[in-house]
């Protein structure tokens, strides 16, 4: 996999209270690509941030009906992945990619 390949699959970090404290638990959350798979989500993770992940967790968030000037319209799906490393792994998401 090449590194503009890693760059489309793995779009954001989220920075939420709930990742904030997973990272304690040496896990790290990002907002992923909606058709990536759980193999493709390790290997940009590894290749970007050389390190080594222990496992993936995915899930979808189901977009909102939302209503803007009276017509209604509905957000994206967004899918997360919560990546667990291996011990004594970390990843700094605030330097950015």
């Amino acid at each position: 996999m090449n590194k503009l390949a890693a760059y489309d699959i793995i779009r954001s970090p989220v920075v939420t209270e709930k990742s904030t404290m997973a990272s304690e638990a040496n896990q790290v959350v990002f907002d992923v690509a909606i058709d990536a798979n759980k193999t493709e989500i390790k290997a940009a993770v590894e290749q970007l941030f050389s390190v080594k992940v222990k496992a993936v967790n995915t899930l979808v968030r189901k977009g909102k009906v939302k209503r803007f000037r009276g017509r209604t319209g509905v957000r994206n799906n967004v899918k997360k992945a919560v990546v667990t490393l291996i011990d004594g792994q970390s990843i700094d998401i605030s330097t950015g990619l």
